[in-house]
């Protein structure tokens, strides 16, 4: 703890430490007609914006925060190599989804 920061802040600050953020990649966006939604059905591929090699959008609770590389992690698993950082979020400037 520093010689600045009271007890009582510490442990604010440990709280805020804790509070869950939900994580959400996005590999990318699709417009569909409602009867183009109806008519999907099991195997239907739903085209999306992106390329295979474009990055990749991360959010925190709905607010852009990163890109990164989609990997296959051990256990066959997801993931995402953090590839940058968004810059709104150190400045003040927030992009919400």
């Amino acid at each position: 703890m520093s010689d600045n920061m009271t007890l009582g802040e510490s442990g604010a600050l440990d709280a805020i430490y804790k509070v869950p953020v939900e994580i959400s990649v996005v590999l990318g966006k699709s417009h569909l007609r409602v009867n183009q939604l109806l008519k999907l059905g099991r195997g239907a591929v739903v085209e999306l914006d992106q390329k295979t090699n474009q990055p990749v959008e991360i959010y925190a609770n709905d607010i852009l925060v990163a890109r990164g590389e989609v990997v296959i992690t051990e256990g066959d698993r997801i993931g995402v190599t953090l590839t940058e950082l968004v810059k709104s979020i150190y400045s003040g400037t927030l992009d919400h989804r």
